[in-house]
């Protein structure tokens, strides 16, 4: 699998950030050792020129072949990645916000697989548009980016999200905003996906990634995994609710549905102390 090849190097630095924020209950904190950081004028001329690129012909071609690299690709990546809880997608014709637990580069692939027959977009940080080579191409091609630049957060990216939501698309967000790497636990959502579900009064089609360490030496830090993705209940607005109040509602019963899931699955309160066995896999636990 594509995900078994981010479990090579070294990740001691990102596991200890990871335990601390975990442990001092700073569940949305950035954990990565090498991510890029932009100032805001770089942001900017990054926004200028992805807005640029849209206008052309050359994108919306790019667009539609990227589609079909990355379908062929999970198709094939994730054949034995088991999907349960399709009935929950009952009533589900149309666009949708799609939530998810972010714990690796590749695991939007597994949702990809759930999403089977639809159009998947993932929203992700303005600062993947700088990638090379063909994982940059992906996310130039097949991401809505979002950045720290309220005036870009206030104005564009609602235009391209809703845009994208009424060609149909399910646009997948990922509510715990920064990644965890191998990380098996839900953690507190923020509230931005719920909010442009309940502002464009599209469903949030909710998916939560279980995994299983097989025993099996794969890296010199960590084991092969096995994964399961569930999709749980379906959340729809209120329509007697206001937008605000419409995503707090949606937002913890999401929570609440997948801390429950978890609890089930490994047989452990969502809020037990941290431990090694929470970085699924991880046998470099000296």
């Amino acid at each position: 699998m594509i995900t078994d090849l981010f479990l090579r190097g070294d990740r001691s630095a990102v596991i200890a950030n990871i335990k601390r924020a975990a442990t001092e209950g700073r569940f949305n904190d950035k954990v990565e050792t090498n991510d890029p950081v932009l100032d805001l004028s770089q942001e900017r001329a990054l926004e200028a020129n992805y807005l640029r690129m849209r206008k052309k012909p050359a994108f919306w071609l790019n667009s539609h072949l990227e589609l079909a690299l990355i379908g062929t690709t999970a198709s094939v990546d994730t054949r034995h990645v088991r999907v349960v809880g399709r009935d929950n997608l009952a009533g589900v014709t149309g666009s949708a916000v799609v939530t998810s637990n972010h714990f690796s580069p590749g695991e939007n692939l597994m949702v990809r697989k759930a999403a089977r027959g639809r159009s998947l977009q993932i929203v992700g940080q303005l600062t993947n548009l700088e990638m090379g080579g063909f994982l940059g191409y992906l996310m130039t091609y097949g991401t809505l980016p979002i950045s720290s630049d309220a005036k870009y957060m206030g104005r564009e990216f609602p235009k391209l999200l809703g845009g994208s939501l009424q060609k149909g698309n399910w646009v997948l967000i990922y509510p715990e905003q920064e990644m965890w790497f191998q990380y098996r636990r839900p953690r507190p959502p923020k509230r931005g996906a719920y909010y442009y579900a309940a502002r464009f009064n599209v469903p949030v089609v909710s998916c939560f990634v279980t995994m299983r360490d097989t025993g099996v030496h794969l890296t010199g830090d960590f084991n092969r995994i096995e994964y399961t993705l569930h999709i749980l209940k379906t959340l729809r607005p209120d329509p007697k609710l206001s937008v605000r109040d419409n995503s707090r509602a949606m937002m913890q019963a999401d929570y609440a549905q997948k801390c429950e899931l978890y609890e089930t699955t490994y047989g452990e309160a969502i809020d037990a102390p941290f431990s090694a066995a929470d970085i699924v896999g991880w046998h470099a636990r000296g």
